[in-house]
């Protein structure tokens, strides 16, 4: 029997190809199937970083797409007859292929499901931003567990999800080739059921644009570069302030990335060597300690390395209540109050697991705090703060270099340290190694006071 008579007798016996709509979906569900294995190679071979991370954002939002896709066409399925099989294919060729489409449903819907239990059931609770724009809740119920039947679920969503990608492989070798059978062999209707107006054989063009199609996709997902967030760049810090070796108040996180400048004040940045030379007025000597009161422009920043990348972000909320005077070091005080919740690095779903028990506990200790007694003077207009952090409930002491510049009332300060997070117990099982995300963190300030 000829193609031509097959796909006759085919039309004669129900519509001889898929609806539009079901057409459609099949190409764009296909399309972000293929694209989603070369992300999910791209995860599991490339060093974890800030890139590494903004893949698996995207990951995590195809495959919600994907789920929805999905659900669409089995809907639509439901509801529109799909065209016959090939006339006098064999009995086993039917069934197998059934069974190929029923797994496809299986994979295009267990796959998003098992990677949403995933992620719901994370330890890090990471809310999910569709492209970074739209929110998509967790499954009720999970984030609430408590800590043994939350493991659970996230073992049990990730054995699934990793059987269902070894299934997936599988039937697209059987899928694929089944398309190549019956175009270039069996040379009947098959491919015009989804490519519509096909014709069998080599000869055909639509059946070289799917294959053109399938390395476009399959190039650019192996092409696709994040946009990560670029830092705002500083200049470099005064030559002669020191690391401090003691404590780190760390923001970095197994989800931070470079960060754009948060809404509001720019990030604090080090001291020029023209302002830090720059000593105080003479005639503005202050022989007893002055209250003074910070300026809301002041920032609070840290900058971390994670896989060689740079992290910057800052604290939108601390406050500093400062009694100082240059020439009172002696009776001079300092204390800064931190709120850990506040850490921003530019990306909701990185900055909210900041506060988690893996990093600044923020629950039992919303608070760091940094006090300073004890003043040294370093040079002109340059000064060392003697103190102590208390973060996540451990006490260490901290040495912070900072330069000052008083003019009649105002005061400008700026100082930067390095500092140490693992003293803390910043980051915490995976996360404690400094492999990856690096245990040295950079903090700065940039103050302006005024007299109370």
């Amino acid at each position: 029997m000829t193609a031509e008579t097959s796909t006759e007798t085919a039309s004669a016996a129900g519509r001889a190809r898929y609806t539009t709509v079901a057409i459609i979906l099949h190409w764009l569900i296909a399309a972000a199937i293929l694209f989603q294995i070369i992300l999910g190679w791209r995860m599991g071979d490339e060093p974890k970083g800030p890139a590494t991370y903004a893949i698996f954002q995207l990951h995590k939002s195809i495959g919600i797409t994907i789920l929805l896709l999905s659900l669409a066409r089995l809907a639509w399925r439901l509801f529109h007859k799909p065209p016959p099989h090939p006339v006098n294919q064999p009995r086993w060729e039917t069934v197998a292929s059934k069974i190929v489409h029923a797994g496809f449903y299986v994979i295009m819907i267990g796959l998003p499901l098992t990677g949403w239990i995933m992620v719901s059931a994370s330890k890090l609770n990471i809310p999910t931003l569709l492209y970074g724009t739209i929110p998509w809740p967790h499954i009720p119920g999970l984030p609430e567990l408590a800590a043994g039947p939350k493991h659970a679920w996230h073992e049990a969503g990730e054995v699934g999800h990793g059987l269902l990608v070894k299934l997936t492989y599988a039937l697209l070798v059987l899928h694929l080739g089944a398309v190549f059978k019956h175009q270039l062999l069996d040379r009947d209707e098959v491919l015009g059921h989804m490519a519509a107006g096909a014709r069998p054989g080599w000869k055909e063009p639509r059946l070289w644009l799917a294959v053109l199609a399938l390395v476009a996709v399959i190039a650019g997902g192996y092409a696709y570069k994040p946009a990560v967030k670029a830092k705002a760049a500083a200049p470099p810090a005064p030559t002669d302030v020191v690391d401090a070796e003691a404590g780190t108040p760390s923001a970095e996180s197994p989800t931070a990335a470079p960060a754009e400048a948060a809404p509001g004040p720019v990030p604090a940045r080090a001291a020029s060597p023209a302002e830090s030379a720059a000593p105080p007025a003479s005639d503005n000597a202050l022989n007893d300690p002055v209250a003074w009161a910070v300026a809301k422009s002041s920032t609070l920043s840290f900058s971390a390395t994670w896989a060689g990348d740079a992290i910057d972000g800052q604290f939108k909320r601390w406050t500093a209540d400062i009694l100082f005077s240059p020439e009172a070091l002696d009776r001079s005080k300092l204390t800064v109050s931190i709120d850990m919740t506040s850490a921003s690095t530019g990306d909701d779903q990185r900055d909210s697991s900041l506060p988690s028990d893996d990093f600044f506990a923020a629950a039992t200790h919303p608070k760091a705090t940094f006090t300073a007694s004890k003043f040294r003077k370093t040079g002109e207009g340059r000064f060392v703060a003697d103190g102590t952090l208390d973060l996540r409930g451990v006490k260490k002491p901290v040495s912070l270099p900072f330069t000052l510049k008083i003019d009649g009332d105002t005061a400008t300060a700026r100082g930067v340290t390095t500092l140490d997070r693992t003293a803390f117990g910043v980051g915490q099982g995976e996360w404690a190694s400094t492999d990856q995300i690096g245990g040295k963190v950079k903090v700065s300030f940039a103050i302006t006071a005024k007299k109370k």
